[in-house]
């Protein structure tokens, strides 16, 4: 967390006053929201996105008032995302904590989910951010079409890269490419500068997705999150497409029948990894990772620098450095 609370120096008192802004754009006279809420609030994560709107809007101009719609928006959207990939998922934890579905089931788990929604849509309406709001609601419909892109994949386990990267770029990087864009647009920023660092956002989030699908191939064991979910899910990633395709017959139906079989056997998950590891599916998937860093250092590049800037530059290293 250290390295964390260094990029965040230059927006530290931004984002102090970002934590009772966020709370006050959730109140509710209903008794069960407001438990719920407040269950949510003492479980937030790094807050990530947040800081990735203020530190962008610093890059290119004076925080606004704008700034901490545009930061409470994305918060409060990726929020109810995340509590409805629960619901789909079938997912009961949640950053070692039990997520929403487990403690109040599925139906309340998916009214609290528009409840953020709607508290998002309303605060941008509310303030007239109509420009923050046309690019955070074309972020959630991307992500939704990512979703049911890999579900339909899925089932038949005929991802290609380019598909992959589609799903990404869709899932994930698009949210973090709508913080950079909405940060920037708060300061009044030209729709040139705009678009360069929505473009930045999402060759970042590309490579945040990247490095979180190598977690599931850790052989050692030795980073913060569980390994093998995503082969337990059937979830086809980078590191898997890659050495599939350049596997013969016999090793390929053999890694797909443990695959289709959603063994949770330990035995079974090691054959997977040490084959995607032989095949140098880890090596080419670190490449890739590294490629889409570049790309969003090689835009940064191209501003005047400032303290938000040297921020944003950890932010990206820090994105692929982590552990969890």
């Amino acid at each position: 967390m250290a390295k964390l609370d260094i990029i965040k120096a230059p927006i530290q008192e931004e984002m102090k006053k970002f934590q009772p802004f966020f709370k006050s754009s959730l109140k509710s006279k209903v008794a069960l929201l407001d438990i719920i809420t407040r269950y949510i609030l003492q479980r937030k994560g790094k807050q990530m996105r947040p800081m990735l709107v203020f530190l962008t809007a610093k890059l290119v101009g004076n925080i606004t008032d704008s700034t901490y719609n545009a930061a409470a928006l994305i918060e409060l959207m990726h929020t109810a995302t995340l509590v409805h990939d629960d619901v789909v998922d079938d997912s009961y934890k949640r950053r070692g904590f039990f997520s929403i579905n487990a403690l109040w089931k599925n139906k309340i788990a998916v009214l609290i989910g528009d409840y953020f929604l709607s508290r998002g849509l309303l605060l941008a309406v509310a303030h007239k951010e109509y420009e923050l709001l046309e690019i955070v609601s074309e972020a959630v419909r991307e992500m939704s079409e990512g979703e049911l892109l890999q579900i339909e994949k899925s089932r038949k386990l005929d991802i290609s890269e380019e598909v992959y990267f589609d799903i990404i770029r869709k899932k994930t990087a698009t949210l973090i490419a709508s913080c950079a864009a909405t940060g920037s647009a708060s300061t009044g920023a030209d729709k040139e500068i705009v678009q360069k660092l929505k473009k930045f956002g999402e060759y970042l989030g590309i490579a945040f997705q990247i490095k979180d699908d190598l977690f599931d191939y850790d052989l050692n064991g030795d980073v913060g999150k569980p390994i093998g979910n995503d082969l337990k899910e059937r979830k086809m990633t980078l590191p898997l497409i890659y050495s599939l395709t350049n596997s013969n017959h016999r090793q390929r139906q053999n890694i797909l029948k443990i695959v289709k079989s959603k063994s949770k056997k330990p035995a079974k998950i090691k054959e997977v990894q040490k084959f995607v590891k032989e095949m140098g599916g880890i090596d080419y998937t670190i490449k890739n990772m590294h490629e889409y860093k570049d790309k969003a250092l090689s835009i940064l590049d191209e501003f005047p620098d400032n303290e938000a800037k040297t921020s944003l530059l950890e932010f990206v290293k820090y994105t692929i450095d982590r552990n969890k």
